[in-house]
């Protein structure tokens, strides 16, 4: 019975030798069906790109990640259309898959570079550039294009942002406090103002003046005290101020 059941263990385990291997060719097969369908969509979207058909070519694209969603290159591909469309906010999507995927990719730097710029952050820009560079220092086109330009155009940022800062509408005046003095208003200077402004206004007022016309057409200017002034005669006048 031991030999008999030795002779069963052994033939079940080089059936499970057997059944493991096949599942791993067919897995590894299986592999590379994916990867061959997927370079062919990815060469059928490259050039559905160069046509400027870039709708179809995103979604050859899309078809391929389906197969190897671990292809940075298929996402840097896409993010740069994407930017030919102008649509950046995908676009920067993309290309930050693509550096996920690969982060010693340069052209993944370089593309998600290019699309911040194109959303306005330069200063992210900047940085995906200068990566790209540290990756591949020797690319002409990153220092003398992409990361150049970034700069002109940080530097114009600074510029118009202090201009808009030194910039003060002429109607609006600003009034701190220390502009307006601290008077004391029980000063002897103060004081003697205001005393000699009501001495002038009593004056004016003790002597008023009015203009007296009376029935038979005669004109008088009176002037007038503080008890009164009587008119000429008695009869019906008006009095005008």
């Amino acid at each position: 019975f031991e030999a008999e059941a030795a002779d069963e263990k052994d033939a079940v385990g080089k059936d499970e030798s057997i059944w493991l291997h096949a599942v791993k060719r067919r897995k590894e097969s299986l592999l590379e069906g994916c990867a061959e369908k997927s370079k062919q969509l990815k060469d059928e979207g490259a050039t559905l790109a160069e046509n400027k058909r870039y709708r179809e070519a995103i979604q050859k694209w899309d078809e391929a990640l389906q197969l190897t969603p671990n292809d940075a290159t298929l996402y840097e591909m896409k993010s740069q259309v994407l930017m030919s469309l102008h649509e950046m906010f995908p676009a920067v999507h993309a290309a930050e898959m693509a550096v996920q995927r690969n982060p010693h990719s340069w052209e993944s730097w370089q593309t998600l570079g290019r699309a911040q710029l194109g959303l306005g952050e330069i200063v992210l820009a900047i940085r995906s550039f200068q990566v790209a560079l540290h990756i591949y220092p020797m690319n002409p086109e990153i220092w003398k294009e992409d990361l150049s330009w970034a700069r002109t155009l940080q530097e114009q940022q600074k510029v118009a942002e202090r201009i808009k800062k030194s910039e003060v509408p002429a109607e609006v005046t600003h009034f701190s406090p220390k502009s307006i003095p601290d008077y004391d208003f029980e000063s002897d200077e103060v004081v003697a103002v205001c005393a000699a402004i009501a001495e002038k206004q009593k004056t004016v007022a003790a002597n008023k003046t009015m203009v007296i016309v009376s029935a038979s057409g005669t004109v008088e200017t009176v002037t007038e005290k503080e008890d009164g002034a009587a008119p000429p005669d008695g009869s019906v006048f008006i009095k005008a101020r």
